[in-house]
């Protein structure tokens, strides 16, 4: 979920706030993410210095409400590479293995 959300927050750039990561990760994935996990995970990840967050300004739209917004830290681009390139590695050589897997076939 962690790497989802940083992958949102990266495309995103400025606009990453719990709605935008949602429709973002849905978008790109098919999955429906509910906002209690986001922003539970967005809470976490500020915590660990993953992410940064600000409250923007009011607008209409909400009713005079401000938005928080978040950004990926350096430290957090750190961990989604390292975690990308760890799944990478894992993965290595063995897709054909799953591939034969889901097709309800041995190795």
């Amino acid at each position: 979920m962690e790497q989802l959300i940083l992958f949102a927050l990266v495309e995103l750039d400025e606009e990453g706030y719990g709605a935008s990561v949602g429709r973002s990760i849905e978008a790109r994935t098919g999955r429906e993410v509910s906002p209690g996990a986001i922003y539970t995970a967005l809470d976490r990840m500020e915590t660990r210095g993953l992410v940064s967050s600000w409250v923007g300004e009011p607008t209409p739209e909400r009713g005079g409400r401000r938005r928080k917004h978040y950004r990926v830290t350096p430290e957090g681009a750190t961990a989604l590479r390292r975690s990308v390139q760890v799944m990478r590695d894992m993965a290595d050589g063995l897709l054909p293995a799953v591939d034969s897997l889901a097709r309800g076939r041995g190795r």
